[in-house]
């Protein structure tokens, strides 16, 4: 799919990877609607990057927010062709420690931000693309991306319910390529390694430069311009469907 003159929504867009991949659709002449819920980051960017990029209020796990987001941008630019799910949470709790369980409602947050969110936004996403004239002879209408972790492979010491989580979001990947596959809609997940992003800020350097040398090669944390850079190539090629693509140079994680 050719990115000029498209329409994306990219949830989690007024910060990290969702942001990169804000600039880099946006650059490319895509119009661009960023979904989250910290409005002073997202207003900032449209009024940095312009008339093409908007913000809409939302949170992911919201049924009728979400969809007036799209009723949104649809008023706007009249279509949606391209959803990214970047938006997403985490925690450090072990299954049992010293203060007892896992508090369940700790993991229901983490599953259902990370999970039921990336699934409620992409049904909605998916059921206005469906509705788009086919783009080409293929009979492409439409490509979503979501975001898993290699925590979903490789979940450390107290990240059960991020695991779980991404793990949904990997294992969600195919079936939902299938069923939209009838649609002219791709479905694909980014799997994201160490990533140099806000989650990481207030770390000490020699802390980053230790986590850094844990990557095979090259030995740093990847910046969140390189998972943007995959999410344009996702976009770009037309034979990649129902894929989790790791992007992490190579890491495979520890226990701790």
């Amino acid at each position: 799919m050719e990115i000029a003159g498209k329409v994306a929504i990219i949830t989690g867009g007024a910060s990290g990877l969702g942001e990169a991949t804000v600039r880099r659709l946006a650059g490319m002449g895509a119009r661009v609607g960023i979904l989250d819920m910290n409005e002073e980051r997202g207003r900032a960017l449209v009024a940095e990057l312009g008339e093409s990029v908007s913000f809409h209020r939302a949170d992911v796990c919201a049924e009728e927010p979400v969809q007036r987001a799209i009723d949104g941008l649809l008023a706007r630019h009249g279509a949606l062709h391209v959803c990214c799910n970047y938006a997403g949470t985490g925690n450090a709790i072990r299954t049992l420690g010293r203060d007892g369980p896992f508090p369940l409602a700790e993991f229901e947050r983490v599953v259902r931000i990370n999970l039921i969110g990336t699934f409620n936004v992409l049904r909605l996403a998916a059921q206005q693309m469906a509705r788009n004239e086919p783009l080409d002879a293929d009979g492409a209408r439409g490509v979503i991306i979501n975001t898993a972790s290699v925590a979903a492979y490789e979940g450390q010491i107290g990240q059960a319910a991020y695991s779980a989580s991404k793990g949904g979001v990997v294992g969600m990947t195919l079936p939902v390529a299938r069923d939209l596959a009838q649609y002219g809609i791709r479905v694909n997940t980014i799997v994201p390694g160490l990533i140099d992003t806000p989650l990481f800020q207030g770390l000490p350097e020699p802390a980053i430069t230790a986590l850094g040398r844990q990557v095979l090669f090259p030995q740093r944390l990847g910046a969140a311009d390189e998972i943007a850079r995959l999410a344009v190539a996702i976009i770009e090629n037309d034979y990649l469907n129902g894929e989790c693509i790791r992007l992490d140079g190579g890491i495979r994680m520890q226990p701790r």
